[in-house]
């Protein structure tokens, strides 16, 4: 296999079969031994075997079943040969659910590392994309 943005942009795609599979280590099959993962809490998992056994209990309680969909890759480049970014949207649903609520779609920022003759993720920063309004709405309401 060779560098390549097309290499870069299926990542994505292979982590969302994992999650809907239900199956932490082919969700984080494309990270890096030492990788970092930031949730969309802001909790920073540090290393594959670490988000492995963190998601596994999740996946088999309060994640089972649900989905990941609309995967879309925005976009994704090669900064430098071996470092590249890539940057994908998606949405989440629950069991029983056909389409997910504007509150349960999602952003993420990889950084990939060609190693080992693949890119694997270094970091990736998921983030819930909320717009402006809804932003203030929740201030407004933490205000009281």
């Amino acid at each position: 296999m060779q560098q390549s943005v097309e290499a870069m942009s299926a990542i994505p795609g292979r982590m969302n079969e994992g999650w809907n599979a239900g199956d932490a280590a082919a969700f984080l099959a494309d990270f890096a031994d030492d990788a970092e993962l930031v949730d969309f809490e802001g909790t920073i998992h540090k290393g594959r075997d670490e988000m492995i056994a963190f998601h596994r209990p999740l996946f088999d309680t309060v994640l089972k079943g649900t989905r990941l969909v609309r995967g879309d890759v925005k976009f994704a480049r090669i900064v430098r040969p071996g470092w590249g970014v890539v940057h994908h949207r998606m949405a989440m649903v629950l069991p029983g659910e056909q389409e997910p609520p504007a509150h349960r779609f999602f952003l993420q920022l990889f950084a990939v590392v060609w190693q080992d003759g693949r890119w694997e993720v270094a970091a990736l920063q998921n983030s819930r994309l909320v717009s402006l309004e809804t932003a203030t709405t929740l201030e407004s309401l933490a205000a009281g």
